[in-house]
């Protein structure tokens, strides 16, 4: 498998194509129904060497799409030998990690959104019995789903006050189960893969990553160690370091030189990582004398700067107090500014505190701000800092050659993270961190219980993700990344940013046309931060206080989202109401854009007239 095959088979335009989604995933519930039924023909644990896949792997993503039969093909010829397997009757090594249809069957279900005999809950006939019957549930979902309300308008406590106060004591059937999702819990969802869902960053949906993570919870392995799992391990390097050439991150984050990648289920899991590991770092360094040293370290980040940081850096055992918050200002589109960052880490220094980690960001929550990595960089290095770049949402885009420039700098910083799970069609949870000395990462966090020794790790020819993370469980989330990107090499997952910005593009330019609006910050990537100008008030009220402007714009929004058509929600910067539009949806195109923007000055347009009545 030295290379890829050319075989698109997922129209790039449409990566959630109802009809293909039923096509490719009912290609994979036989797949695992056939996997279950020869369980127990393949050796319990792998018999693989280490590098077995990294060796056989091509050393670039595909850049153009590949069918699910060759994906396939690959799955059972290279993954599979790799696969400890869990659920084998055989399996006796570590506590057990369940299978059974029904788990698999709700796994279907949040990624997308007769019985089980009790003594035989993963019964091959059975599973794929019931598996197709979801698949269809699903398939049919995207194809309806433009018909439900994108926010939902249930009342809090709706289904508590609906459901059994007591699990069932006999089981129900899959046909009971589907129809009660569809009566009570579809209302209760706000539907994230609505076309009309602009209101946080995206969580992309796609056929390939479902089918990624139908193949993830049908092997249901656990890979904490090398041996627990070779090919969970090895395809995670893998994908590390296609995305690594992808986003042309320096050398000095790969596994061929002291770095190296690791996937983690959110960005503030490797806030938590990156910050433990620049603590041990700097301890070890300055010597300790406990909670005096640890009492004096000092965090840095802009007002603009994700709220998890904080939540973070309490994990740790930073002081609160000791958390530098900088501001931003709109004259500098809300960019730390590296003056300022210098003045305030010099102010700490001389008050005898020890600057420790600056974190910053691709692609702000706010406004989409982008701190600039090289300045800033420079000056954290003068103080001998750790510095991590959070590119949760914006790093998918700079995959595409004219966002590369907003990573200039980046090979001054010690980390780099960012969310697939944002706008790289893969769904929740996927983080991907790099870190340029994977030491520092493991030195921190590892952990060598006499269960967990094996000679695989005691020769260091092999990679131990539990020691590159918190937790000692993790989920095989290399395989659907690795299904994404073949399913739409990188032309295709290239051509989904691409559209996304055209159409937050097209957007600005209307609200641009007309006077009543106002573009707030400039866009950078996929979302216009907007509101209803004062001058459009002061006209018809006489009256354009920022408090008026900003109750008006507020107003707004909330008679945008009860339509139930489209979701947005808001923030403020500098004390303006700012009305935020995230384009990310992976089934959002043209049609959905003219209905937004013929919402909006419907809607604007009414609420101006109730103004111009009370003038």
């Amino acid at each position: 498998m030295g290379s890829h095959n050319v075989e698109p088979s997922t129209s790039i335009m449409n990566p959630l194509d109802p009809e293909e989604f039923r096509r490719q995933a009912h290609l994979v519930v036989d797949f695992l129904a056939d996997y279950y039924s020869s369980i127990e023909n393949y050796p319990v644990c792998s018999q693989v060497q280490p590098g077995y896949l990294t060796k056989t792997m091509p050393k670039s993503p595909p850049m153009q799409p590949e069918s699910i039969e060759t994906i396939l093909q690959d799955v059972q010829k290279h993954i599979i030998p790799g696969i400890t397997h869990w659920q084998s009757p055989g399996f006796f090594g570590y506590f057990q990690s369940n299978g059974s249809t029904g788990n698999f069957l709700g796994e279907m279900l949040l990624t997308g959104f007769n019985t089980v005999g009790i003594m035989n809950p993963l019964d091959p006939e059975e599973f794929r019995r019931q598996a197709h019957l979801v698949v269809d549930f699903l398939a049919d979902y995207y194809s309806s789903i433009e018909n439900y309300p994108v926010c939902s308008q249930v009342q809090p406590g709706y289904l508590t006050k609906t459901m059994p106060k007591s699990p069932p004591m006999q089981p129900e059937s899959i046909e009971t189960i589907l129809q009660d999702v569809q009566k009570h819990i579809i209302p209760g969802i706000t539907h994230w893969q609505s076309p009309g869902f602009f209101g946080y960053f995206q969580s992309n949906g796609s056929t390939g990553n479902f089918l990624g993570e139908m193949l993830l919870t049908g092997f249901n392995t656990v890979g904490f160690n090398w041996l627990a799992s070779p090919a969970a391990t090895e395809l995670e390097m893998v994908v590390m370091e296609w995305i690594l050439k992808l986003l042309q991150l320096p050398k000095s984050f790969s596994f061929s030189s002291n770095g190296g990648g690791v996937i983690h289920g959110s960005t503030c899991e490797s806030f938590v990582c990156t910050l433990i590991a620049a603590r041990e770092k700097k301890l070890s360094q300055i010597g300790t004398q406990g909670d005096l040293t640890q009492g004096r370290l000092v965090v840095y980040c802009s007002d603009q700067t994700h709220f998890s940081l904080q939540k973070a850096c309490k994990v740790v055992g930073i002081n609160p107090s000791n958390i530098r918050v900088v501001s931003t200002t709109k004259s500098t589109n809300f960019e730390l500014s590296p003056h300022a960052l210098l003045m305030t880490i010099k102010s700490d220094v001389k008050a005898g505190l020890i600057p420790l980690y600056l974190c910053l960001t691709i692609g702000t929550t706010p406004t989409t701000a982008v701190d600039p990595l090289g300045t800033l960089c420079d000056v954290a290095k003068q103080f001998n800092m750790w510095v991590h770049v959070d590119a949760a949402y914006a790093g998918s885009a700079c995959i595409c050659p004219e966002f590369r420039h907003f990573l200039d700098g980046v090979e001054g910083a010690s980390s780099f993270s960012f969310n697939p799970h944002k706008w790289f069609l893969t769904s929740l949870d996927c983080c991907c961190l790099w870190v340029k000395d994977s030491n520092d990462l493991t030195n921190a966090l590892s952990t060598d219980p006499e269960l967990l020794k094996n000679k695989q790790s005691e020769s260091k020819q092999v990679v131990d993700y539990k020691d590159w993370q918190i937790a000692l469980s993790r989920r095989f989330r290399a395989m659907k990344l690795w299904m994404v990107i073949r399913s739409y090499g990188v032309s295709g997952l290239q051509e989904h940013i691409r559209k996304h910005v055209k159409l937050a593009k097209d957007f600005e330019a209307l609200l641009r046309t007309n006077s009543k609006f106002e573009v707030m910050v400039p866009r950078n990537f996929a979302m216009v931060c907007f509101r209803v100008s004062p001058s459009a008030l002061a006209t018809l009220a006489n009256e354009s206080s920022n408090e008026k402007v900003n109750r008006l714009n507020e107003q707004l929004l909330e008679a945008l989202n009860g339509t139930g058509r489209v979701f947005m929600t808001h923030t403020v910067i500098e004390g303006v109401y700012v009305i935020r539009v995230a384009i990310g949806a992976t089934l959002t195109d043209d049609k959905h854009i003219s209905m937004l923007w013929d919402i909006v000055q419907e809607h604007a347009n009414t609420l101006l007239a109730k103004y111009e009545c009370l003038k």
